[in-house]
């Protein structure tokens, strides 16, 4: 099975894209209003990796706000190489609940692996998608012919700005990112064979879908500014960098 190599995401790239993201941008009075968030991991805390995948899928996000736009960017390793990976925000945007990423606990059912309904009383629902491209709505969340998609080596790089609903760029911090897709039987795709069918997807009308496609991989919480948020042991988390200051995007 073809693996990139495996070693925690590397400071430089972490350094490089708080930079690059902050450096993006005009030095107006009206950058006054934006603010970046300290890059943040999303890494494996369900348990839901293998042996045969080597348990190691990892991303650092980037998020620079400004009002209720956003631009996002996420770089990740480890992952099924050459398929989709979907990845949402969820929690709420009405609600000042902080959410958070799901533990192996939450695998009521016994079989392994944190299904998406299974992490949802720690997560909470989708309320965006983060396709490449079209909409990111809640409704878009199975559209995984634009979701990012790992390269050969399992590397996955996505980049986007998106328009939040009004008032959510405040609430955003209270919200976690979840990437999907597991290859749990170790031969390179999605198949019913592992896990069977998705009952996530087959109770938002979408039949056929392989549960490995829609199990969560990696959680993270939003960070606040300068302030990597987990509340996971430093020893499980990839370094971060601090944001730069004196940067805006």
């Amino acid at each position: 099975m073809m693996r990139t190599t495996r070693a925690s995401l590397a400071l430089p790239l972490v350094a490089g894209l708080a930079l690059g993201a902050a450096a993006v941008g005009t030095t107006s009075a009206a950058e006054a209003t934006e603010r970046a968030l300290a890059p943040f991991p999303l890494i494996d805390t369900m348990g839901n990796t293998t042996e045969k995948t080597d348990g190691d899928a990892k991303s650092v996000s980037t998020i620079t706000l400004d009002g209720d736009s956003m631009t996002i960017a996420i770089r990740g390793t480890g992952f099924t190489p050459n398929m989709p990976h979907a990845q949402h925000f969820h929690g709420s945007f009405s609600s000042d609940k902080k959410f958070s990423c799901p533990s192996p606990k939450a695998d009521k059912d016994g079989d392994g692996q944190v299904n998406t309904e299974e992490g949802l009383p720690d997560y909470g629902d989708i309320v965006l998608s983060l396709t490449t491209k079209g909409g990111t709505t809640p409704k878009d969340g199975l559209a995984v012919e634009r979701m990012p998609v790992a390269d050969k080596d399992g590397n996955l790089t996505y980049e986007r700005t998106i328009r939040l609903p009004e008032g959510a760029g405040e609430r955003l911090q209270n919200l976690v990112i979840v990437q999907h897709g597991v290859d749990v039987n170790g031969n390179d795709k999605y198949d019913v064979k592992a896990l069977g069918v998705s009952s996530f997807a087959k109770s938002k009308g979408v039949d056929g879908v392989p549960e490995e496609a829609t199990n969560p991989i990696t959680c993270g919480q939003v960070s606040d500014i300068g302030t990597p948020a987990t509340d996971l042991a430093p020893e499980q988390v990839p370094p971060v960098a601090p944001p730069q200051p004196g940067h805006r995007h």
